[in-house]
């Protein structure tokens, strides 16, 4: 089955061949955006896109403001409108490792990516 993986930057970090990076500039990436809220101890904006409005503040330390955007993903991926982009989507990276910077959850707690939503749209059956 195939999983997500975090991109590193450290030396000598490949991504496995095959795997496709899903992060923004990508047409895969999360419309919804975060962004620090002035100086690190005011927290963390919710926003959507690169000229939306701000949707929410959340604390600094992330996890909040990750499952908040995964969610608004989830919502907006899942329209009937997106029907076309879900079927592309799905075409382009079955089967594939999906990569991108969010950190992954601990074992046994939910992953609040925008991949892990990816993940199951390109891998849900599909009706004949």
């Amino acid at each position: 089955m195939p999983t997500r993986i975090q991109r590193r930057r450290t030396a000598g970090w490949r991504s496995p061949e095959g795997a496709v990076y899903v992060g923004r500039p990508t047409r895969f990436g999360n419309p919804a955006r975060i962004i620090p809220a002035g100086d690190h101890r005011n927290g963390l904006l919710v926003q959507w896109g690169t000229n939306g409005g701000v949707i929410g503040t959340w604390p600094a330390d992330g996890h909040d403001a990750r499952r908040y955007a995964t969610e608004l993903y989830q919502s907006w991926i899942n329209q009937p409108e997106q029907a076309a982009t879900r079927t592309l989507f799905r075409a382009l990276l079955h089967g594939r490792d999906l990569t991108c910077w969010c950190p992954l959850p601990e074992p046994g707690q939910p992953d609040h990516c925008h991949a892990a939503v990816l993940l199951k749209i390109a891998n849900e059956e599909t009706q004949p």
